[in-house]
């Protein structure tokens, strides 16, 4: 582990975290810090993480094997899937007002989403907690937590698709639910849960066997804590996410899963995942995806405007050093990459979490990083500079 990372657990700006290095099949694995911090229970190996946004490449590649199969394509309008959004409106002003006359302050959709859209987050959708205004709010009402709500699948679509959309379909990157869109329609293509899915398609190939939306009883007691910081800036334990973004226990009978934030996952887990990006699509003889495919899958799609445009949470990332692929960041020119997206060669991908996890995948010399940690901050907690500790630790991993 390098100083600074044990530098910040010692400082109370970390709770603990857990790193990995693969090359050339030798892989090194550093723990510290605690995964329990009351009971003295440490990070270890087999510690398992909520990996947030992480989750967003892996039902990414889902999506791209049922591309591969010919059930769906990138140009495929969702509506054969979900006619809840064959007739979408465009708000004129995202931070404008939603009331009974809210059709005069939208126009409508000039065209409809499709599946690539929901790859490259061009769909006009976004997350709710990214606008303050009536948006925003219309979101966490009609939608419930971001990770776990009482929503079903089916009622989660219809509520989705009755709000309106941020910007025309296509129009430039806006970071949001997406993926947990794409997720459920995958599911329904596949008439079964996204978790089925899943663990068929990617998790059981892969030998991934710790990875899933919900941590079996028998190994919870290997379950990082929620951690994330009072208003003076203290290390704290969690009981659940900020603004009901996630529960402390899911609840049984929650079918509700999201593909863009929602599973758990490990070191060693993950890298089976992460290693398809060196592999060519391919893990020790396993193929997931065709080398095409994955080629396709790790190309940038956004235009230069797109790029100039593009935004996460009002953040410009992909103004230089990065583009953006179907569902993972992709480093264009390496000199600009910013580490936190994922660094690397030209080439390389990755994408954070917004828990503290990270990761790339170097086709350069085919190495794979992997960073995990729970450090979960709310949004008006960055004015106030609260939880950056572990940006400087997943800077330090990336330049060790």
């Amino acid at each position: 582990m390098t100083p600074v990372v044990q530098t910040l657990i010692d400082a109370g700006q970390l709770a603990g975290a857990a790193t990995l290095i693969w090359k050339d099949g030798v892989t090194r694995v550093e723990c510290a810090g605690w995964r329990d911090r009351e009971a003295y229970l440490p990070v270890e190996r087999d510690t398992l993480f909520r990996i947030a946004s992480l989750s967003k490449p892996i039902t990414s590649v889902a999506a791209l094997m049922l591309v591969d199969e010919g059930l769906l394509a990138l140009s495929d309008p969702i509506a054969r899937w979900a006619p809840e959004f064959t007739r979408m409106r465009v708000l004129r002003d995202p931070a404008g007002a939603l009331d009974e006359a809210a059709l005069r302050d939208t126009v409508p959709a000039e065209r409809q989403i499709t599946v690539e859209d929901l790859l490259t987050h061009r769909s006009g959708l976004s997350y709710g907690s990214f606008w303050p205004g009536p948006i925003g709010d219309a979101y966490r009402e009609s939608l419930g937590g971001d990770i776990d709500t009482d929503r079903t699948p089916d009622e989660w679509i219809a509520r989705l698709a009755a709000l309106p959309l941020i910007d025309q379909p296509g129009a430039t990157l806006h970071y949001g639910q997406s993926v947990d869109l794409l997720g459920l329609l995958l599911a329904r293509i596949d008439r079964t849960s996204l978790g089925e899915l899943l663990a068929r398609r990617i998790f059981g190939p892969l030998g991934m066997t710790d990875t899933g939306f919900i941590v079996p009883a028998a190994q919870r007691g290997r379950r990082a804590c929620a951690y994330g910081f009072d208003d003076d800036g203290r290390l704290t334990r969690l009981s659940a996410g900020h603004a009901g973004a996630f529960r402390d226990e899911r609840p049984e009978g929650m079918t509700f899963e999201s593909g863009g934030a929602g599973l758990w996952s490990t070191l060693d887990d993950f890298l089976a995942f992460a290693r398809l990006f060196v592999g060519g699509g391919a893990v020790d003889g396993v193929r997931i995806l065709r080398p095409e495919t994955i080629a396709l899958m790790t190309t940038n799609t956004l235009a230069p405007a797109q790029r100039a445009t593009a935004e996460v949470a009002g953040l410009p990332l992909f103004t230089a050093g990065h583009g953006f692929g179907l569902g993972v960041a992709v480093v264009m020119e390496p000199e600009h990459a910013e580490p936190l997206v994922c660094g690397g060669g030209v080439g390389a991908v990755g994408w954070p979490g917004a828990f503290g996890g990270w990761w790339r995948a170097d086709p350069n010399d085919g190495s794979v990083r992997i960073f995990l940690a729970h450090n979960m901050i709310a949004r008006e907690q960055f004015a106030k500079g609260i939880g950056f500790g572990v940006y400087e630790a997943i800077t330090a991993f990336q330049r060790a």
